[in-house]
């Protein structure tokens, strides 16, 4: 059924906006309508009716409280986003107990990532970057000219840590996506501190990013938040993002957390305005949705099990995945499986090199994993 601009506002203002808004505004974002358009023509066509397992979307999309504070939100719909954004960055700040001055909002984490790349780095000033990991960074840094120095994963495919301390000598900018995306391993809050303070001594002009995206999805007790890393010195930035767990990916909003002349230097690069309105209020109403969080984990971790288990038991068995992905080596060209997938409905993730013979699987919902998992068992039996 379709609507026009005018029959939407009516049906709006009837107060039955959830009765089209629920099935456009969901946790699959912009890549469950065009499926990226950045990575390949797999990813540009859309694909009727098929799992998308390809973009480690919350498959469950927004809880109820975030419904809410969207539809409610429609009031304001004419008017600028600034009293929304003022009152987001001050709950957020308030969350980790810290000032609005702590924070920046963004258009989803990717504004963050891509102020940061713009605000710390140059000719003379190289990035940093694991080799898999999210290419958002290292894609800005060579648009605008700057030196990417890529470190691979180790053989289990986790971040070195040691490699990237020592090629950041010099850097403007180290990225660290923990849990690092493809390849959904995770480094333990120790190990992270001891890397921070290393290139902290090593380079003390070389700023950290750390992007804790997939933060909410982790079970390694090891692990914690970097947030207080980032409030004691001023070359740490955290990243977060309201797109996986809270499952917004299609309202694009994000934020990062430093000191407050930190916090200045990545607002200059960001765009005013950049945010809507009813993401900021969907926002605000998911932050303290705590219960629908724990509900994501918990859907989350059971649909990762059964999956994992799944795959080891056809005789791939995954690295470990502490996010919403894992990510499997299928001792072969991995492009042949991805076609066969896509043939018989299933989407999974785009090409990571060097690791051409790993794929990305995105977790959805236990039924979407069950009807996968079937599909994988016939694509590697085929391949």
């Amino acid at each position: 059924m379709s609507y026009s601009r005018r029959s939407f506002f009516q049906i709006a203002g009837a107060g039955a906006v959830g009765s089209i808004f629920v099935p456009l505004v969901s946790g699959r974002g912009l890549e469950a309508l065009t499926l990226g358009g950045r990575h390949g023509d797999d990813e540009r066509t859309l694909v009727p009716g098929a799992i998308r397992l390809n973009s480690n979307e919350n498959p469950n999309g927004p809880g109820k409280a975030a419904f809410d504070g969207i539809s409610a939100a429609f009031g304001e719909a004419n008017r600028y986003p600034r009293a929304s954004e003022a009152s987001l960055r001050s709950a957020i700040g308030e969350a980790f107990h810290l000032t609005p001055a702590h924070v920046q909002l963004g258009c989803g984490s990717t504004d963050i990532l891509r102020a940061s790349v713009y605000a710390y780095t140059g000719p003379d000033r190289p990035l940093v970057v694991a080799s898999p990991t999210f290419e958002s960074p290292g894609n800005d840094a060579k648009r605008i000219g700057t030196p990417v120095r890529e470190v691979p994963v180790t053989g289990d495919l986790r971040l070195d840590l040691d490699a990237m301390a020592a090629a950041a000598h010099g850097a403007g900018l180290v990225y660290l996506c923990n849990p690092n995306n493809p390849t959904s391993t995770v480094h333990g809050s120790e190990p992270v501190r001891q890397f921070v303070a290393r290139v902290s001594k090593e380079s003390p002009a070389t700023t950290i990013l750390i992007d804790e995206a997939y933060h909410e999805y982790v079970d390694d007790p090891a692990y914690a938040t970097a947030v207080p890393l980032a409030t004691e010195g001023p070359r740490v930035i955290v990243a977060r993002t309201f797109s996986k767990v809270y499952g917004l990916a299609g309202m694009r909003v994000g934020y990062a957390l430093a000191q407050p002349g930190t916090i200045q230097a990545i607002g200059a690069y960001t765009l005013p305005n950049a945010l809507n309105e009813l993401g900021l209020c969907g926002a605000m109403a998911a932050l303290t949705a705590t219960a629908h969080v724990e509900q994501q984990r918990m859907l989350n971790r059971a649909a990762r099990a059964f999956t994992v288990k799944a795959l080891a038991d056809a005789g791939f068995p995954a690295a470990d995945t502490q996010a919403n992905f894992l990510m499997v080596n299928l001792r072969r060209d991995a492009q042949p499986f991805r076609e066969a997938c896509k043939r018989d409905g299933v989407l999974v993730g785009r090409p990571f090199p060097p690791l051409g013979t790993y794929c990305r699987i995105s977790i959805g919902t236990m039924d979407e994993m069950r009807q996968g998992v079937e599909v994988f068992k016939r694509a590697l039996a085929t391949a």
